[in-house]
């Protein structure tokens, strides 16, 4: 593997799933890491499995491949928010709506998303694209009986606003969750579970970790959003599967869990949000 990427962690004493993964965007963006050797560096840590989560058509339609190729990867596909005012502005939201229903249908599918509001990144000229999206995507994880993986950048209130108006989901996911105390209580009374990502491991975020503390142990999970959000001590650098490690022991000491006890029940949780077990991969000697 290229120096740029961190070294290995210690191994997990149980095994947890990388819930939100990126790794077309780390082949296309240049740190490149092949999915066997990715899959067999985060197995080697106790990360054997993976969502692998599609952010547009070629993104998803790439997920839905590599799940039908690797038994330890499931996929979720959907148009990123950002994608949606684009998308729109070219006559073409609607159009890729329904490549997403069909793509969703697939049974390697376990999720739909990530999808959501992104007031961050797209200004109000772009909300209404969003909402549209938003809306179709919920319908679609329903339709489908996916869970729903929501992306939520500085839009907490109409986040909710549609889930309530729309109704959730049997199962929702909250990504890279980034909200306070207020909002995690706001999300596990609607029945979701929450997911952390290294960003939860910032020094510059302790409302993440306060986040984190009153989350119901049963709604826990962990994700990378690789290569991007590299928790400590790697911040700045590349993220993989394999650095989950750094991120679930952050998790456990904020928590003052026991670091076997909370792998076991992230792993539990994120059969649960998913729709059931897939395979492990087992790491191959290199």
């Amino acid at each position: 593997m290229a120096e740029h990427w961190p070294d290995a962690p210690e191994p997990l004493p149980a095994p947890v799933v990388d819930n939100h993964c990126h790794l077309d965007v780390g082949i296309r963006g240049g740190h490149r890491i092949e999915v066997a050797e990715a899959l067999d560096r985060a197995a080697a840590v106790g990360v054997p499995r993976i969502v692998q989560v599609g952010c547009d058509l070629e993104g998803s339609r790439w997920a839905v491949e590599v799940a039908r190729e690797f038994d330890a990867i499931v996929a979720a596909v959907a148009l990123h928010p950002n994608e949606a005012p684009r998308l729109a502005e070219a006559g073409e939201l609607d159009a890729a709506l329904v490549e997403i229903d069909a793509l969703a249908s697939d049974p390697v599918v376990r999720a739909v998303g990530e999808t959501g509001l992104d007031y961050f990144r797209t200004g109000p000229e772009g909300r209404e694209a969003q909402h549209h999206s938003f809306r179709a995507h919920v319908r679609i994880a329903k339709k489908h009986g996916r869970a729903l993986v929501i992306h939520d950048r500085d839009a907490h209130d109409d986040v909710l606003a549609i889930l309530d108006d729309e109704g959730l989901p049997e199962r929702t996911i909250f990504h890279c969750f980034s909200g306070d105390a207020a909002f995690a209580a706001a999300c596990v009374e609607r029945g979701a579970f929450l997911s952390f990502a290294g960003t939860v491991t910032f020094k510059n975020a302790p409302e993440l970790r306060d986040a984190l503390k009153v989350t119901p142990a049963d709604r826990i999970l962990v994700e990378t959003d690789a290569p991007f959000l590299t928790p400590e001590p790697n911040r700045g650098r590349p993220n993989a599967s394999f650095l989950v490690p750094f991120t679930l022991r952050n998790m456990a000491e904020t928590r003052g869990d026991d670091l076997t006890t909370l792998c076991r029940q992230v792993e539990a949780n994120t059969d649960r949000a998913f729709g059931g077990a897939w395979p492990r991969h087992t790491p191959i000697n290199r």
